[in-house]
C-alpha cells in the first residue's frame, strides 16, 4: 500500500506539472518537488556550450558493441536549454587503423559516423534514489539512444547495469527497452531482466509521440528498481534476485550515469544511406534521494 500511495501522489504532481509545459519544447520551469525526497543533483543544460566538465566526462573513439560511431566531444553541446547529441555521417580515416588487426576497433579503415557519449563516472555517483530525465529521441533506423547507469566497482556485468531507457530495433520493430543486468558464472555474459515495448504502443496513444519530449524515471530502493516512461511502469526488478555468483549485489553500491547516442552495431540497425544526421536531446537530469 505504501508504494501505491507514493507512486500515485508522484503521478499527481507530475501530471499537474506536465500540463503546463509544451511537450515539444524544453521545460524551463522549476523542478518538481517529491514528498519525502530531496533534490540532491541536477543538470538542466541551460548554459550554452560544452556539457559541464564538473559533472560529465566524454568517452572517445570506438567503444563497445561494434557500433558504427566514433565518440568525440564535438558532437555533444548544450543549446537552447537542452543537451544535444548529434550522430553525423562522415567519411574520415580511423586514426587507430592497423591492417590485419582482428579488433573491430582497429580493422576499420574509416569512421562513417561520429557521435557522443558522456558520463558522470568519478564525478557524480549515487546509491538509491529517484532519477528523472526528460528527453526526446530520434527513432530513425540506426538510432540507439540510451539513459543508463553502471556500478562504480567491478567488471561488467558484475558491476551491474540499469538501462533507464534504450531505443533500437528488436526483430526489425522500433522498441523502447527498460533493462537491469547483473553477472552470471560466465565472464562478460549478463543475466537480463528486460522489458521490450513496441514504439507502436506509445504512438497509438499519442500520434505526436516522436515529436515530443518524454519523462523517463527510475525509482531505486534497497529492495527494488522500478522503471517508468511517462508514468507507465515498464519494468520492476527485485534486488533479492540480482546477486552475482560471488554473492555481491551490484545494485547495493553507487552507480554513475551515462547519456549516449550509439548508431548501428549489434542492436541499432544499419542506417539508411540517406541518413546524414540523427539527433538526441536531453532537457534535464534530476536526482532525488530520501531526506
Amino acid at each position: 500500500m505504501k508504494i501505491i500511495i507514493t507512486i500515485s501522489f508522484f503521478l499527481l504532481v507530475t501530471n499537474v506539472h506536465s500540463q503546463e509545459v509544451n511537450p515539444q519544447l524544453p521545460d524551463f520551469s522549476e523542478s518538481t518537488s517529491i514528498p519525502g525526497m530531496k533534490l540532491v543533483w541536477r543538470d538542466e543544460f541551460n548554459e550554452n556550450g560544452q556539457p559541464n566538465p564538473k559533472f560529465w566526462k566524454h568517452e572517445k573513439g570506438f567503444v563497445r558493441n561494434e557500433e558504427l560511431q566514433w565518440y568525440q566531444e564535438g558532437n555533444a553541446s548544450c543549446q537552447n536549454g537542452v543537451l544535444l547529441i548529434e550522430g553525423k555521417r562522415v567519411r574520415i580515416p580511423n586514426p587507430n587503423f592497423e591492417a590485419g588487426n582482428t579488433s573491430w576497433r582497429k580493422n576499420r579503415k574509416e569512421i562513417n559516423f561520429t557521435s557522443a557519449s558522456i558520463q558522470t563516472k568519478g564525478l557524480k555517483e549515487w546509491q538509491f534514489g529517484t532519477f528523472i530525465i526528460r528527453a526526446r529521441i530520434d527513432t530513425t533506423l540506426g538510432s540507439w539512444p540510451a539513459i543508463w547507469t553502471l556500478g562504480n566497482s567491478g567488471q561488467w556485468p558484475s558491476n551491474g547495469e540499469i538501462d533507464i531507457m534504450e531505443f533500437y530495433r528488436v526483430k526489425s520493430q522500433p522498441t523502447i527497452l527498460a533493462n537491469v543486468a547483473h553477472a552470471t558464472d560466465k565472464q562478460y555474459v549478463a543475466k537480463w531482466d528486460n522489458s521490450k515495448t513496441s514504439l507502436k504502443h506509445f504512438i497509438e496513444k499519442n500520434k505526436d509521440w516522436v515529436k515530443q519530449f518524454h519523462i523517463w524515471r527510475m525509482e531505486w530502493t534497497p529492495e527494488s528498481i522500478y522503471l517508468f516512461l511517462d508514468d507507465e511502469l515498464l519494468n520492476t526488478t527485485s534486488l533479492s534476485e540480482t546477486s552475482n555468483p560471488d554473492g555481491k549485489n551490484p545494485f547495493l553500491q553507487p552507480h554513475f550515469l551515462l547519456l549516449n547516442l550509439a548508431i548501428g552495431g549489434q542492436n541499432g540497425g544499419e542506417p539508411s544511406p540517406e541518413t546524414k544526421l540523427i539527433k538526441y536531446e536531453v532537457d534535464y537530469v534530476r536526482v532525488y534521494q530520501k531526506e
